[in-house]
Order: structure tokens, then C-alpha cells, then sequence
């Protein structure tokens, strides 16, 4: 009867053990289950992270892009308002010394005239004078 009793007892054990080890398998399992969804998650957020992180940049990008071009723009604005300054005081300049060639030029005719007026009427007296020493004489 010993033998019986131990029997069962030893039957009792070892299904009481197959049953804890299949439970424990499927704990196993479900818990391989779990750390795989878990897995994908932190994949999928981690790939949503990255979206998110190249749209920021591209969108700092697209900034510094678009600064950058206003910034050349201002500066060729500059550069065509600078070089329309220089234009217009160069024609002044050319204009001012037209001008102040003209009014030598006028300055210089005038003198001549009146020298060559001067130099007419001190002939012109010169001449009397020589007419009036030789009707005198």
C-alpha cells in the first residue's frame, strides 16, 4: 500500500508540475506577445519622432532659405539704389562741369572782345594821332 500511496503521490507531483510548467509557458508566451507589442510601439513612435524631427528641419530650412533670399534681395536693392545714386550725381557732376566749361568759355569770348576792342579803339586813336601830327606838322 506504501507503493500505492507513493504512486499516487508521485503521479499527484508530477501532474501538478506539468500543469505549473504549461502555465508557466503560456506566461512565457504571453509575456514574448507583450514585449513585441511593446517593440512595435517604440518602433512606431521612435519612426513618428523621426517624421516629426526631419519636418522641423526641413521646415528651418525652408526658413533660413527664405531669409537668406530676402536678405539678398534687400542687398541687391541696396546695390541698384547705390548705383542709381552714383548715376545720378555723376550726371550732376558732368552737367556742373559742362556748365562751368560754358561760363569760361563765355568768360574767356567776352574778355577777347573787349580786348580786341581795346586793342581797335588804341589803334583807332593811335591812328588820329599819327593823322593829327602830320596835319599839325
Amino acid at each position: 500500500m506504501k507503493k500505492v500511496v507513493l504512486s499516487l503521490a508521485l503521479v499527484a507531483v508530477l501532474g501538478l508540475s506539468f500543469t505549473s510548467c504549461r502555465e508557466t509557458a503560456e506566461k512565457a508566451g504571453d509575456a514574448v506577445e507583450n514585449a513585441a507589442d511593446a517593440a512595435g510601439e517604440a518602433v512606431d513612435d521612435a519612426a513618428d519622432a523621426a517624421g516629426d524631427a526631419v519636418d522641423s528641419a526641413a521646415d528651418a530650412v525652408e526658413n533660413a532659405a527664405g531669409d537668406a533670399v530676402d536678405t539678398a534681395g534687400d542687398a541687391v536693392d541696396n546695390v541698384k539704389d547705390a548705383a542709381g545714386d552714383a548715376v545720378d550725381s555723376a550726371k550732376d557732376a558732368a552737367g556742373n562741369a559742362v556748365d562751368n566749361v560754358k561760363d569760361a568759355a563765355g568768360d574767356a569770348v567776352d574778355k577777347a572782345k573787349e580786348a580786341g576792342n581795346d586793342a581797335v579803339d588804341a589803334a583807332k586813336k593811335a591812328g588820329n594821332d599819327a593823322v593829327d601830327k602830320v596835319k599839325g606838322n
